[in-house]
C-alpha cells in the first residue's frame, strides 16, 4: 500500500465490447481538489461512478484512506457525490433537502441542527432555510446540494460537472467559492469536467483522460506548458505546434522555414510547442527581413482583456494572442497586416510525440 489518500490501482471497466476504462491508476492526496478533464466518452465519469460504487470495476482495486472499498456498496463507504443535476427535493424545502441525508442515518436532533446550521452559515444560505427549491436561483440551488453532501462530513466529495447549468459570470464565481470551501474544510475533492479553464483555475493537480486511459497527471501548469503528447497540448488551451528538422546540422521549425536554436539536451526531439500567448506580433511596412517569422494576419477576434491573432506565414497558420496593455478605441494590427513574429527561446516546449 502507498502513502495515498485516495488510492486507484489497475481499475478497468467494460461496456459490452466498449472499453470504458484501461488499466486506471491514480494516486489523490488528502485534502487534495483533483479534476478528472476529457472530453465526453473518455471514461471520466464512469471512474467516478466506479469510485462512489454505482459501478462495479472489471477489474483493479479502490483504497480510501487505507481501506478497500472496491466491492463495498454506496451506502457503507465513507464518500458522498453531487450529481450534475443536484438531485435536490422540490416538495422539500433548503433545510429539510440539506438534513436529509442526516435523518436517514438517524441521528438525534440537536446535532442534525447544529450540522445544518454550520453548513447553512459556510455557505451563506442563510434566511433561504424555507424556501422551496424553486423559489431559489440556480447558484443557490447548487450551493443547497453541495450543503446536502458536506454535512455528512464525507472523506471524499465527488463532484460529477457541478458547474454546468451555471451562467458563465456565476460559474467562474462560483469556481472560487468551490476552492475556498475545499481549502476550509479540508475535504478531499474530485471534480468531473470537460471545460478546461474551470479544471485549471479549480484544481491542485488534473489528470487528462482520452478513450479510457489516463495520458498525463499533473498540475495546472505542468500539464499546460509541458504537455506529454499533441492531444493534451491541443486540450488544454490552444496549441501552435510546428515539425523540427534538421539540415547540415542547423535546426529548423519545418513549417516556418527559420532557423531555430536547440538546447542541447532538445536536439532527441521532433516537435516543438508555443503557445500564442508566447508570440508576441508588430506590424512592419515590407517583407525585408531574415531569418525572421513574417506573416500576414488573416484573422483577428478582438476578447476584451487580449486579442487573438491567426498568422499566416510559410503557408502555414498559427495563433498569436496580444494582451490589451492600451486603452484604445480601434485595433493597431488588423486583418492582411504584415506582421514580425517573435518568440523567447524559453517558451518553447520541445517533444516528440
Amino acid at each position: 500500500m502507498s502513502n495515498s489518500f485516495l488510492e486507484i490501482k489497475g481499475v478497468s471497466k467494460k461496456f459490452g465490447n466498449i472499453v470504458a476504462l484501461d488499466n486506471i491508476n491514480l494516486d489523490i492526496s488528502k485534502s487534495e481538489l483533483f479534476s478528472l478533464l476529457g472530453s465526453s466518452g473518455c471514461g471520466k465519469s464512469t471512474l467516478l461512478r466506479i469510485i462512489a460504487g454505482f459501478e462495479k470495476p472489471d477489474s483493479g482495486k479502490i483504497f480510501l484512506d487505507g481501506e478497500d472499498i472496491t466491492l463495498l456498496p454506496p451506502y457503507l463507504r465513507p464518500l458522498n457525490m453531487m450529481f450534475q443535476n443536484y438531485a435536490l427535493f422540490p416538495h422539500l424545502n433548503v433545510k429539510k433537502n440539506i438534513e436529509f441525508g442526516l435523518k436517514e442515518e438517524r441521528h438525534n436532533n440537536d446535532e442534525i441542527n447544529l450540522r445544518v446550521k454550520d453548513i447553512i452559515s459556510l455557505l451563506e444560505l442563510d434566511g433561504l432555510e424555507k424556501r422551496k427549491i424553486f423559489e431559489i436561483s440556480g447558484g443557490q440551488q447548487q450551493r443547497v446540494a453541495l450543503a446536502r453532501c458536506l454535512v455528512k462530513k464525507p472523506k471524499l466529495l465527488l463532484l460529477d460537472e457541478p458547474l454546468a447549468a451555471l451562467d458563465k459570470k456565476l460559474r467562474v464565481q462560483t469556481q472560487f467559492e468551490l476552492v475556498n470551501l475545499q481549502y476550509k474544510l479540508g475535504i478531499t475533492f474530485i471534480i468531473v469536467t470537460h471545460d478546461q479553464e474551470e479544471a485549471m483555475s479549480l484544481s491542485d493537480r488534473m489528470a487528462i483522460m482520452k478513450s479510457g486511459k489516463v495520458l498525463q497527471t499533473g498540475n495546472p501548469v505542468e500539464v499546460y506548458e509541458k504537455p506529454i503528447n499533441e492531444y493534451v497540448a491541443n486540450f488544454i488551451g490552444t496549441a501552435n505546434i510546428f515539425n523540427i528538422k534538421e539540415i547540415s546540422k542547423n535546426f529548423l521549425i519545418e513549417e516556418l522555414n527559420i532557423k531555430i536554436d536547440l538546447p542541447k539536451n532538445a536536439q532527441m526531439f521532433q516537435k516543438c510547442l508555443i503557445r500564442p500567448e508566447k508570440i508576441s506580433i508588430k506590424k512592419i511596412n515590407s517583407n525585408n527581413t531574415t531569418e525572421k517569422c513574417t506573416g500576414v494576419v488573416k484573422e483577428v477576434a478582438y476578447l476584451g482583456s487580449y486579442t487573438k491573432y491567426l498568422v499566416e506565414s510559410n503557408n502555414f497558420q498559427f495563433y498569436s494572442f496580444m494582451q490589451n496593455r492600451e486603452i484604445s478605441e480601434r485595433l493597431k494590427i488588423k486583418w492582411d497586416d504584415l506582421v514580425e513574429c517573435s518568440w523567447n527561446n524559453e517558451s518553447i516546449y520541445f517533444f516528440n510525440e
